[in-house]
């Protein structure tokens, strides 16, 4: 006659558990596969809204300047609802309670960066360059765009959708590239003619998304959101005025 086993309290509890019948929260995901699921359809066609967005800017270049609000308004939203798509599907992270230093953080990040600028450049190249950029805008108009569209398309898809795939700074390149597409055609005549002043612009591009990028690295997305928001306010908002 063979000896019984030992009792293994961990082996019974295993065995019970294989016995009870499947229920909604014995078969509900664990947090790690609900992660890889998560990262799983965030990699796939990760720059295909970054193409489709690129396209439709391109795409309305002929219309211009009769079309300016228009292109923004479409090219933004394309950004906008690939983020909205990834976000509804569990691709992106999501915005959470946050804490106030990390949003004041993204203040203060916006004024130390932008208001040298103003400063230095506000005269002479920011407001020539917020008027073309926006011609025939309202003030009204403006502000509704710099504060609501362009902030949350673009924080959500570059920092909050590709960030979480790509190198930082290649976000920021990939962001300082899209603003390049979006507003250049636009200011076409000031960019050919007066190529210090559009260096300058470049320049400021990517040093803004450079540090949009950072914010979110360093203190959360909402964090960037802010950020953006005074950067714009103070880069383009102030000198249309």
């Amino acid at each position: 006659m063979m000896p019984d086993a030992p009792f293994d309290p961990l082996r019974e509890a295993e065995d019970s558990r294989a016995d009870q019948p499947a229920t909604a929260e014995n078969n509900a995901p664990t947090d790690e596969q609900i992660a890889s699921r998560r990262h799983y359809r965030g990699t796939s066609d990760l720059l295909f809204g970054f193409i489709i967005a690129a396209a439709v800017s391109i795409g309305f270049v002929p219309m211009l300047p009769a079309s300016v609000e228009l292109r923004y308004t479409l090219a933004w939203g394309a950004l906008a609802g690939v983020s909205v798509l990834s976000w509804l599907l569990g691709s992106m992270e999501r915005i959470e309670q946050e804490r106030p230093e990390n949003l004041g953080w993204g203040i203060l990040y916006g004024l130390m960066l932008c208001i040298p600028f103003l400063v230095f450049f506000g005269e002479q190249i920011l407001g020539p360059a917020a008027a073309q950029l926006f011609p025939g805008m309202s003030a009204g108009g403006l502000l509704a765009f710099l504060v609501f569209v362009m902030p949350m398309s673009e924080t959500l898809f570059f920092r909050g959708l590709l960030q979480e795939q790509l190198a930082f700074w290649l976000v920021g390149l990939l962001a300082t590239l899209w603003n390049i597409l979006l507003f250049f055609p636009v200011m076409w005549d000031s960019v050919a003619q007066f190529p210090a002043v559009t260096a300058v612009i470049g320049l400021l591009l990517l040093l803004t998304n450079l540090l949009y990028v950072y914010v979110r690295r360093r203190n959360g997305l909402a964090a960037a959101w802010i950020t953006q928001i005074v950067a714009n306010l103070i880069l383009l908002y102030v000198p249309f005025l």
